[in-house]
């Protein structure tokens, strides 16, 4: 039995009453409920709205219901192809703000591609073919209006690690590019995720050092610009290709590349004019190299998954549309398998040039059409100038983009928010640093399982206390003036009980028992009478949860102390009244609410002599 504290019947609830409703009089005893059970439901039945519910929290067809055959057609188009949705309302007016941030966000990822290629041990046209092919796709496929599509700094050292750890680069150039292939087909497919660092310029001189600090140090004012004020955004978007531009003129005049200065006109000789070769009989769909771009493409697939959903979902919070999720790996799957037949690598949406294209007025996804295009021209037309073009300079482009990735002011916040968290984030920052990307992934997964464990195994119970003035109860170490009721010990479980935690529980509520006995003994208050266990945070329960409760309700019988429920939830109460638990606990010791059990407990020990 429970009692509510209102005097009034709230609508529908009149079945649950055990005595007629009184009128409304607030010196009447409050009104007596039964804890409610939820109806009978077929197994089948359960069973398939509880998987339903798991793996597919919304119904993707309903919308198609009752449409008619074209309609659906249209609406499927629309879901595959959402430039046939906002294509509609698309006007030049859109296409300006569109056009600008292209152009911007081209400036930016030019030197990025060439840069980002080597460090994913590939020559540089290979770069650019990936901001060529793949935002196309986007374009048409992706939900979201700010990304930008290319490759990425995380996922070109993550693939660069992980491919040279299987072929040599060098000694087996074609192997390696196949392999490469290979993954960003599988990438493409299952989406996976990590990244490491690993850059190295094989040979410097003084005059490479002097170009590589001194625009190392540029592209870091550019972007400390930037940052310190929003108006200035596009100073780090333009900051590369100026770099660019001034190390080559630098370069060619003063001839320093026959000074032992590295320049990059090895890789460019082997861009080749025009768009994006076939790389489609290239892919490894059998032997040994299958398994092996399969294990290395999901690892790059789900990183660049969850990077470009991450991204896009930040911008479309601050521009108040939704981001389908669903769209999104579609698109993104689509464009790294085409992407993989056409000479690409695994590209995603990148947050650097994604912040460059919002701050842009980007107002669609055509902003990756103008940047293909622009990628497009420069493949056509501007790669032999990038012949002089130092190492050193895309050494500093690459250095100043992941030193971004190392960002200490979240790493604060985590060792603010939670202590485990950031022994996690040092773990796997040391562990790729000092050792690899798999040693620095297994640390941070290790201790994340641990932590995991941890609180699976030692939930959090809590003792209650009263507000004075109020019907409250509250965790009395948060609310230090919650009082204790004298014979009535309350304790929250914050957890479901299950067989990894169910004797910890019992256990633990126990010591809670026996500190405030010990308390009432030293401080001449009454004899604790009753156990009081808030089940509200209790979401499930197994069958050695239920064990554990009974076992939990025999020591206290022996103690002399009745148990007492507050409060379980629907799927608990049920499995208690299959297991006829509530039988040996009693109906009428189960209550709706803390305050309710409490006002029981009271007035039993009046009643007591």
């Amino acid at each position: 039995m429970v009692h509510h504290t209102t005097d009034e019947a709230p609508p529908g609830n009149e079945a649950n009453f055990t005595t007629p409703p009184p009128s409304y009089n607030t010196s009447e005893a409050p009104l007596v409920y039964k804890v409610g059970y939820p109806p009978q439901k077929n197994f089948t039945r359960e069973f398939t709205d509880t998987l339903r519910e798991t793996f597919f929290h919304d119904n993707l067809l309903r919308q198609y219901k009752d449409q008619s055959g074209r309609k659906k057609f249209i609406m499927g188009l629309k879901f595959l192809l959402p430039v046939f949705e906002w294509g509609r309302t698309y006007n030049f007016s859109k296409f300006k703000g569109d056009l600008i941030a292209g152009l911007t966000i081209a400036s930016l990822c030019i030197p990025q591609d060439i840069g980002y290629s080597k460090l994913a041990n590939l020559d540089a046209q290979y770069g650019l073919y990936s901001s060529f092919i793949p935002p196309l796709i986007y374009a048409a496929m992706g939900s979201s209006r700010d990304i930008a599509i290319g490759p990425v700094a995380v996922v070109s050292l993550l693939i660069g690690s992980l491919l040279q750890n299987e072929v040599d680069p060098k000694a087996n150039e074609e192997e390696y590019l196949r392999l490469a292939f290979t993954a960003t087909f599988f990438a493409g497919i299952t989406q996976a995720a990590l990244g490491v660092l690993r850059y190295t310029i094989q040979q410097w001189n003084w005059q490479t050092i002097v170009i590589g600090a001194a625009f190392l140090t540029f592209l870091l004012f550019a972007k400390y610009i930037g940052k310190k004020n929003k108006k200035y955004f596009w100073v780090p978007a333009i900051a590369p290709i100026i770099s660019v531009i001034l190390a080559t003129l630098f370069v060619y005049i003063t001839r320093a590349d026959k000074q032992g200065v590295q320049i990059v006109s090895t890789q460019v000789n082997h861009i080749k004019k025009g768009i994006n070769p076939s790389s489609a009989h290239k892919i490894y769909f059998t032997g040994p190299f299958v398994m092996k771009g399969f294990k290395i493409g999901v690892v790059c697939g789900m990183i660049g998954l969850t990077e470009a959903v991450a991204i896009g979902r930040t911008f479309a919070a601050l521009k108040d549309y939704q981001l389908d999720g669903n769209k999104e790996m579609v698109a993104l799957g689509t464009m790294n398998v085409v992407g993989s037949m056409t000479s690409c690598y695994v590209t995603t949406g990148s947050f650097s040039r994604s912040a460059v294209n919002f701050m842009a007025g980007c107002q669609t996804p055509v902003s990756n059409v103008v940047m293909s295009a622009v990628v497009l021209l420069t493949l056509l037309v501007i790669t032999p100038l990038f012949k002089y073009t130092p190492n050193a300079i895309l050494g500093s482009i690459i250095i100043s983009a992941v030193i971004g990735l190392v960002d200490y002011e979240a790493a604060i916040l985590i060792w603010k928010v939670d202590k485990m968290d950031f022994i996690a984030c040092m773990g796997a920052f040391f562990g790729v640093v000092f050792a690899s990307v798999e040693i620095g992934l297994l640390i941070a997964v290790s201790i994340s399982f641990a932590k995991i464990l941890l609180q699976v195994t030692r939930p959090r119970t809590v003792l209650l206390g009263n507000l004075p003035g109020t019907t409250i109860y509250r965790n009395t170490y948060q609310y230090p003036d919650a009082r204790h009721i004298p014979g009535v010990v309350i304790v929250r479980v914050d957890s479901a009980i299950y067989f990894s935690n169910s004797n910890y529980v019992r256990e633990r509520i126990l010591r809670w028992l026996t500190d405030e006995e010990d308390k009432a003994k030293t401080e001449g208050l009454p004899r604790v009478n009753f156990l009081i266990v808030e089940m509200s945070p209790v979401i499930d329960i197994d069958t050695s949860g239920i064990h554990a409760l009974e076992d939990l309700y025999k020591s206290l019988q022996k103690r002399e102390i009745q148990l007492i429920l507050s409060n379980p939830g629907s799927i608990v109460i049920e499995k208690l009244h299959a297991s006829k638990l509530t039988e040996h606990i009693g109906s009428n010791h189960i209550f709706l609410t803390v305050a309710d059990a409490v006002r029981f407990c009271t007035s039993k020990s009046l009643q007591e002599p």
